[in-house]
């Protein structure tokens, strides 16, 4: 087996028109968000962004109006023409800027389009138990302890806006009185459970006032009552944690469950899942969420667009992240040029071989600015240059309002001016100069630190990819396909080197790569000095990977670097209409839609592709293999302005 070097592309649309789709389905959630509907789903929403506890950043009630305005600045933010957006795409990054610069097979490449509609990228996510998530089933638990169904529509959206407000602390009442129109027992106790399920933190008790009946809400605690689910109204037999299947269509994986939580009225951290899924994509994947019923769940089926909840069932634990086995990719390739040859031997190559296991561009960030040199900065403790990478002005595709921001900084580097030009403070950028307005330009440390952590450990994780996608061309440029004396293999979590007469025993599907990290061991051949070579460059101390500040201490870790896809299933269908769909997803067949009849001799053709993949590894990698092009933006659009004119 030889490796090969990059040398053709593929075109891509990078405006389809699922990309007008998508701003449609942005203009009507707006719609929604402001209006007051008939249905129990009538309620304002906003999003929430999750915040890691231990960065004591949590949104209150107040900033929830500001947020929805930045909320609506983003999404208005539109690319421009196909050509203006090539030009700014200049400055990107190509895959050989970050190390991706082999292939494993011999097949030449052919040109085919990626994701030319998101429903050509389909994700199902695999159990740790191994079994496909699939939406099969609208059903709900029969449970005698559920509310019964008056309890969704006996509130009226005037009842609804008031005890909103209330739940969120927005007015400065302490409760909110409901008068019994139809004075029943029955009556009563359907509206306390419907307070009480449709506002968790809200409390109830009856009152007579001049001569009426009323049903009080109130705060059972202060605001820790907001969203907390109330130990006593959960029956004791049901598992305290209701799985369910949720399909989404481009839309990630936090986007949902925020939109999820605000339909809810509960914090987002009350729902546990496994991994994110893609944005651009049909995506199916198990949800947990912490003492909501399958019934309450269920009706937002009737409200939502671009999701679907489904296969409801109650258990005693949520998820875990990083507890599946992986990922099932269905994935169409539209427009392709190959020959029925070409795509056989591409197709067995990657199922007999497979492919690189590259970090995939995604890791790296779209602007001039690629996130790992952010990374490097943080691990070199040049914080001066951290704040400088973030917060200068860059050439490229970005939205207006940051490139007032980045000129108001270069100009002044005044965090409180720079600042006033950015409508949306949420993003890394306000969240920066937050800090520097309240730590001082002397504090860069602390003021840095005001960025969530799951976003700061993604600047040295993405530097940590950096290496070994560097580290792993050397290695494969050096040595091929075979695995040699010296390389790494594990044994259980422990990597150890192969010796000169255990090397027939492994092949390149044993061996394994450091991510730098004082953790990790290195191999014992030339790409074990190529690693500490690259590190003195970047002026790191390969022996010295611990962080003064425990956060940014890397400890490393092994990954493959070949990864062999399961599951591997190809078909080539020709059709002639760019918009029609080449397969079922799981909501077409629940709804019965049948698969669109294509002619046998359609103009276009397209390769259907389905495989299964391990956690942490990139489909675009694998599809990369397959058409031997290269799967960044700057690539694509360059390469598609032509072709759109």
């Amino acid at each position: 087996m030889e490796t090969v070097e990059m040398n053709t592309v593929s075109l891509k649309r990078p405006h389809s028109e699922d990309d007008v789709a998508s701003a449609d389905e942005i203009k009507r959630q707006k719609i929604l968000e402001k209006s007051k509907t008939g249905n129990d789903c009538g309620q304002s929403i906003e999003t929430v962004t999750e915040q890691p506890e231990d960065t004591k950043n949590e949104i209150t009630p107040n900033e929830e109006s500001e947020e929805q305005e930045e909320e609506e600045l983003e999404d208005s933010d539109e690319d421009g023409d196909p050509e203006s957006f090539a030009d700014m795409m200049k400055h990107g990054l190509t895959e050989s800027d970050v190390g991706i610069t082999k292939f494993v097979s011999s097949h030449k490449g052919f040109s085919g389009i990626l994701k030319e509609r998101y429903s050509d990228f389909v994700v199902h996510e695999i159990g740790k138990d191994g079994r496909v998530s699939h939406l099969d089933d609208f059903s709900v638990p029969v449970d005698d302890e559920d509310p019964s169904e008056e309890t969704f529509t006996v509130l009226s959206d005037e009842d609804k806006q008031r005890l909103e407000e209330l739940q969120l602390f927005k007015n400065k009442e302490a409760s909110v009185a409901i008068e019994v129109i139809e004075d029943t027992k029955e009556k009563r106790t359907v509206i306390h459970q419907a307070v009480k399920s449709l506002f968790p933190g809200l409390e109830t008790k009856t009152e007579d006032r001049d001569g009426k009946k009323y049903i009080i809400a109130y705060h059972a605690a202060g605001k820790k009552a907001l969203a907390n689910p109330r130990k006593h109204s959960w029956p004791k037999s049901r598992g305290s944690y209701c799985h369910f299947v949720l399909y989404k269509e481009n839309k990630d994986t936090m986007d949902a469950i925020n939109v999820l939580s605000k339909f809810l009225r509960v914090k987002p951290n009350i729902f546990s899942y496994m991994g994110t899924k893609d944005k651009r994509a049909i995506t199916v994947q198990e949800i947990a969420v912490l003492r909501i019923t399958a019934q309450r769940l269920a009706h937002l089926n009737k409200c939502l667009m671009n999701f679907k909840l489904g296969n409801f069932s109650y258990k005693n634990h949520p998820l875990k992240l990083g507890e599946l086995q992986g990922n099932h990719f269905t994935v169409v390739l539209r427009n392709i040029t190959g020959t029925d040859d070409q795509i056989e031997q591409a197709m067995h190559s990657l199922r007999e071989i497979g492919f690189i296991n590259y970090y995939g561009m995604q890791r790296f960030g779209t602007t001039a600015v690629p996130t790992y040199q952010i990374g490097r900065a943080i691990l070199q403790n040049n914080w001066n240059e951290v704040m400088d990478l973030i917060l200068k002005p860059r050439p490229g595709a970005e939205k207006g309002y940051l490139v007032k921001c980045r000129e108001e900084w270069a100009k002044t580097k005044d965090p409180a001016a720079a600042l006033k030009k950015l409508p949306v403070k949420r993003c890394v950028e306000g969240q920066l100069l937050r800090g520097l307005l309240k730590y001082g330009m002397k504090n860069i440390i602390s003021a840095f630190g005001i960025i969530p952590r799951n976003n700061r450990l993604m600047y040295i994780h993405s530097y940590q990819s950096y290496v070994w996608n560097n580290m792993v061309s050397k290695r494969i440029e050096e040595y091929g396909l075979r695995a040699v004396p010296g390389d790494l293999i594990l044994k259980g979590a422990t990597a150890v080197h192969i010796e000169e007469g255990d090397v027939d025993n492994y092949t390149i599907h044993d061996v394994v790569m450091p991510l730098p990290g004082f953790d990790v061991i290195y191999p014992k051949h030339k790409i074990g000095e190529a690693y500490k070579e690259m590190l003195v460059a970047d002026n790191l101390d390969i022996n010295n990977m611990r962080h003064k500040i425990r956060d940014y201490s890397l400890s490393g870790a092994y990954r493959k670097i070949i990864i062999r896809p399961q599951n591997v299933n190809w078909e080539v269908v020709a059709y002639d209409d760019p918009k029609i769909p080449l397969f079922t997803t799981d909501l077409d067949k629940l709804e019965g839609k049948p698969l669109p009849v294509l002619p046998p001799d359609g103009k276009f053709r397209a390769l259907k592709m389905e495989f299964s993949l391990p956690p942490s590894t990139y489909a675009t990698m694998a599809i990369r293999e397959v058409l031997k092009m290269d799967t960044s933006i700057k690539n694509q659009t360059q390469l598609n302005t032509t072709w759109l004119r």
